[in-house]
């Protein structure tokens, strides 16, 4: 996947994607500084998007917020029209959410997807005990996801108790903090039906 700058993303979509964790919800962040896309005429733009348009940011946005290449997207939406007793759009938001990376993330352990996949690859992750260095590995049910004890000192992780006090991990997590460690219940989704009418418009949009 090309490499951008990351507060170029984060304008160029309109939201705040916490790709550079911390600094993305604090006043320093680019979309408070200047809450309009890059460019030198973009201040002025009055265009309002197409429905492909509105279509295609969605699809940039959750990609960007996974850290998915197209292809990756492509086959995660392919992955959900599979899911049996669930619409598209349900089936597509479990399967992202329970990717490793985006579950440690939710546990609130790390800031950051981003810095989830980079723990996850260094290999500071046990899934049931055992090392992983696969983000991309979609937890299942009664699957424990630690923090390898040597690893737990590094400056990655530091700051997770001011995170536990500020959000509430989802119900179908149950973090233990003194423990390092969280077990996955069986999925139930939080999302709004605004942000479930997004997610379906990705749908829309590898179905043309």
């Amino acid at each position: 996947m090309k490499l951008y700058s990351t507060s170029r993303i984060a304008r160029r979509l309109g939201e705040r994607l916490t790709l550079k964790a911390e600094r993305d919800v604090s006043p320093k962040a680019a979309m408070v500084k200047r809450p309009y896309p890059p460019g030198m005429h973009q201040q002025r733009r009055g265009r309002g998007l197409s429905e492909f348009g509105i279509s295609l940011k969605e699809k940039q946005k959750v990609r960007y917020l996974y850290g998915l290449s197209d292809g990756g997207l492509k086959r995660a939406v392919g992955a959900a029209s599979r899911v049996p007793n669930k619409t598209k759009t349900e089936a597509l938001v479990e399967i992202l959410e329970r990717r490793l990376d985006s579950t440690l993330f939710r546990m609130g352990f790390v800031a950051s997807r981003r810095i989830a996949r980079q723990v996850i690859s260094h290999g500071h992750i046990f899934l049931n005990g055992k090392r992983v260095r696969t983000p991309s590995i979609r937890v299942k049910p009664g699957q424990v996801v630690s923090i390898r004890p040597e690893s737990r000192g590094m400056p990655l992780f530091q700051g997770w108790e001011a995170r536990f006090k500020n959000a509430e991990p989802p119900a179908w997590l149950v973090v233990e903090p003194a423990e390092w460690r969280g077990t996955v219940k069986q999925f139930s989704s939080t999302m709004d039906a605004a942000t479930l009418q997004d997610i379906s418009r990705i749908i829309e949009f590898y179905s043309r």
